[in-house]
C-alpha cells in the first residue's frame, strides 16, 4: 500500500514517528511539568525543578542555537532558519530575554534582545542532543544499518538539491496552518556536511519543501487537506470521528475546523437525531478542495522527478515504503517505537490507529500531532 501514498505522506509518517519516539523518551529523562497534575500521568517527579513539557521542534527551532553566553534573537532566527515561539519559551521556562549590556535605548526591538538559556533549559538542551544520535540508533537497531543508511543517503541526496536556507525542522504553522518559508538571509548558512545533519532535518526539508510548492497552488494548506479534508466523506463524518482518523488530536482538528467553516469550505451542524454529535459536512467549494488535493500532490511529485531526477526520487521512495508502510499500527513498523513509557501523558490517551498524513506543528509546544 505505501507504493500508493504520496511522497509526503511517506516523509510525514517517518518524521512524526521519529519526533513521538524522541518525545516519549524525553519526557521520560527530562524532570517537567504539565497540565496533568496525575503523578501517575504527565508532571514528573521533580517536576517543580523541571521545565513545562515540549515537543522536539522547540529543541531545533531555539534550544539548539543557545549557547552558554546568550545570543541574540535575529543571531538565534538567522541559524534556526525559522521562528520559535518567544512567549512561550520564556512562560515554560526554557529561556529568559534581556536586553544586551551594550544596548543604551530605552526600548530595544526584540531583535537585538539577548536570550540566555535557564538552568531548566540547560538540562533540556543536553538531554535532547543526546537523544538525536540515541534514537537514530534505535533506529539502526530495529529496521537495520543498511535501511537507515539507505535511507539518510536518498534524504541527503535530495537535501543537497533544495534551497539551503530551508530549517532542520518544519515551522509552527501560521494562521490558516499553512507554512512560512524561510526570509532570505544576507549570509547563507553552512551547507557543509548536508549528509552529517540531525536525522529529522533531513525529512523535515523536503517535507516543507513539498508543502511550500503546494500552497502556492491550493486555497487550503498542505496539513488541512492531509489530515480533515482527506477524511471527510460525501455524507459526512462526525466531529469526533475525525482525530482517530487523521492522527491530529482534538485541538488541532477544531482549530482546523474553523478556518474551513469560517472560509466556506465546510459546516459543522448536528447529526440527525436521536445521534448526539455534530458531523462535518463540505460545501461544494470544499468537496472541489477535496478532490484538488491529491491531483496537485501527483503534479508536484511529477515535477520534482523532472527538476531532481527520477532516481532521486525512486531512491527516496524505495527507502521510504518498507519503513513506514502505510502509517497505521497494524501495518506500519514505525509503530514498534511508539508506545509511551507507563507514566507519560500520551498513556493516557487512545492509542493512535494512524499517523498523521502531514505534521500539525502547533504554537502549544511543536508537537507533530498538535497535541
Amino acid at each position: 500500500m505505501a507504493r500508493h501514498l504520496p511522497l509526503p505522506t511517506l516523509l510525514s509518517f517517518a518524521l512524526v514517528a521519529f519526533t513521538i519516539e524522541f518525545d516519549n523518551e524525553a519526557e521520560h529523562r527530562l524532570p517537567h511539568r504539565t497540565t496533568n497534575h496525575n503523578p501517575n500521568h504527565g508532571s514528573s517527579p521533580g517536576s517543580a525543578a523541571g521545565p513545562w513539557l515540549v515537543s522536539m521542534a522547540m529543541f531545533f527551532n531555539c534550544m539548539r542555537w543557545v549557547p552558554e553566553q546568550g545570543i541574540a534573537v535575529r543571531e538565534l532566527e538567522r541559524l534556526a532558519r525559522t521562528g520559535t515561539n518567544w512567549h512561550g519559551m520564556q512562560r515554560w521556562g526554557y529561556v529568559y530575554l534581556e536586553p544586551s549590556p551594550d544596548d543604551n535605548r530605552p526600548k530595544p526591538p526584540q531583535s537585538a534582545i539577548i536570550v540566555r538559556a535557564t538552568s531548566k533549559g540547560r538540562m533540556a538542551q543536553k538531554i535532547w542532543t543526546d537523544l538525536l544520535r540515541e534514537i537514530e540508533q534505535r533506529w539502526r537497531e530495529r529496521f537495520g544499518a543498511d535501511a537507515v543508511d539507505k535511507l539518510r543517503g536518498a534524504l541527503a541526496s535530495f537535501v543537497s538539491q533544495l534551497d539551503p536556507q530551508l530549517p532542520d525542522c518544519l515551522p509552527i504553522l501560521k494562521y490558516g496552518l499553512v507554512n512560512e518559508g524561510p526570509k532570505p538571509q544576507k549570509v547563507e548558512p553552512n551547507q557543509n556536511g548536508v549528509a552529517d545533519l540531525p536525522f529529522p532535518g533531513l525529512p523535515a526539508r523536503v517535507l516543507l519543501a513539498f508543502a511550500l510548492e503546494f500552497e502556492r497552488e491550493s486555497e487550503v494548506s498542505l496539513a488541512i487537506c492531509a489530515n480533515v479534508l482527506r477524511v471527510v466523506d460525501e455524507e459526512g463524518t462526525a466531529v469526533r470521528e475525525i482525530p482517530a482518523l487523521s492522527g491530529v488530536s482534538k485541538e488541532g482538528i477544531a482549530m482546523a475546523l474553523t478556518l474551513l467553516t469560517k472560509r466556506g469550505f465546510a459546516k459543522v451542524l448536528p447529526a440527525p437525531s436521536p445521534a448526539r454529535t455534530k458531523i462535518v459536512l463540505l460545501t461544494p467549494r470544499g468537496v472541489q478542495a477535496r478532490a484538488d488535493y491529491p491531483k496537485l500532490q501527483r503534479s508536484i511529485e511529477s515535477h520534482w522527478i523532472e527538476r531532481y531526477g527520477e532516481k532521486v526520487v525512486a531512491a527516496l521512495r524505495s527507502a521510504l515504503e518498507p519503513m513506514v508502510g502505510d502509517g497505521t499500527r497494524e501495518a506500519s513498523p514505525l509503530f514498534g517505537g511508539l508506545d509511551p513509557y507507563p507514566e507519560s501523558w500520551r498513556a493516557r490517551l487512545s492509542k493512535p490507529k494512524t499517523l498523521p498524513h502531514y505534521p500539525m506543528v502547533l504554537h502549544r509546544g511543536g508537537y507533530p500531532d498538535g497535541s
